[in-house]
């Protein structure tokens, strides 16, 4: 019964922007639409809920830090080694305050988005099915692919799923370089 009203609901949302698109049979604008809207919704809520420049000060301390245990080890200075162990206690906290800091917004956008999963695998539009430029098939897919399946021919097509997943992928970098945040991910 529930999953019945949050099935209508999301119909009421999204079937108006399924209707609208000029080839419903294989409705990509229609992907491309909602994998915009979860671009935004999950980059404004890291945008409202992380602190960007306390995590870019904590990523810049790590790298710091990782460059210190580097030139340590390397160098074999038994006083060096000691110095960066000591502060490893103070990074550790530093970079477990930073993952906490990241979940805050996938707490608060997973349910909708799986929601709007299991939405997409019930609609038409889960019959999806996108022929890529080969360009764009051999510069992400084939490297992807390759290695989590070698040996196995990949043709040049994307299923509903993997034209959502390049969508909101490339919607977010747009966003977030708009937002102004200060790295990628």
């Amino acid at each position: 019964m529930v999953l019945d009203m949050i099935f209508g609901g999301l119909d009421a949302i999204f079937s108006p922007i399924l209707a609208l698109d000029p080839n419903p049979s294989n409705p990509m604008l229609t992907i491309f639409l909602i994998s915009t809207l979860i671009a935004l919704l999950t980059t404004v809520a890291n945008k409202l809920l992380v602190d960007q420049d306390e995590m870019e000060s904590i990523r810049e301390e790590m790298k710091e830090f990782q460059k210190e245990m580097r030139e340590a080890q390397t160098s074999g200075d038994s006083k060096a080694m000691a110095k960066v162990q000591a502060k490893q206690t103070e990074v550790m906290a530093k970079q477990s305050k930073m993952m906490t800091s990241s979940f805050k917004p996938l707490i608060i956008t997973f349910v909708p988005i799986i929601l709007v999963f299991w939405w997409m695998g019930q609609s038409p539009v889960s019959q999806v099915s996108v022929q890529l430029p080969e360009f764009v098939y051999y510069t992400l897919l084939v490297p992807l692919w390759h290695m989590l399946y070698p040996g196995v021919h990949v043709f040049l097509y994307v299923g509903w799923l993997g034209w959502y997943i390049l969508c909101t992928f490339a919607m977010s970098q747009i966003l977030r370089k708009f937002m102004g945040f200060k790295s990628g991910f």
